[in-house]
This record gives structure tokens, sequence and C-alpha cells, in this order.
């Protein structure tokens, strides 16, 4: 998914992405240790993407911030 696709949503649907993301992760790594996971390249897509959805939500948290500063 590209980064404007992802800052067109809305903060809670980016939580539930995230919290799905992470789930996959997981159920990755588990495939990975038990030899069932063929295309390792997954666990890097997810890592990053997780990691764009985490740089949204805080780039939104500090000009929530900034704002409520004024």
């Amino acid at each position: 998914m590209k980064t404007e696709q992802i800052r067109l949503m809305s903060t809670e649907e980016l939580k539930a992405k995230l919290a799905d993301a992470r789930q996959e992760l997981m159920n990755l790594r588990f495939q990975i240790v038990t030899g069932q996971l063929t295309d390792t390249s997954r666990l890097k897509q997810t890592r990053r993407l997780i990691a764009r959805y985490m740089t949204i939500l805080r780039e939104r948290e500090l000009s929530q911030q900034r704002e409520g500063g004024k």
C-alpha cells in the first residue's frame, strides 16, 4: 500500500490496520520457525508497512500537539 493511500485513511482505520499488520507479522514469524514460510520477503514487507503506519500515526499526533499548544 502506498503512503498516499495510507494518509487518506482515518486514524481509527490506521490503528486497525496496524493491529492487523502486527498480527500478520507474528503469524509469519511462527511460519518461519515451523518451516512453513517459503516467501521470506513478506517479513520485510510487513515490517515496513508497520513502520509506515506508525510514522503516519506519529505525524498526526505531533500535528495535534502543535495545534493544541498554540
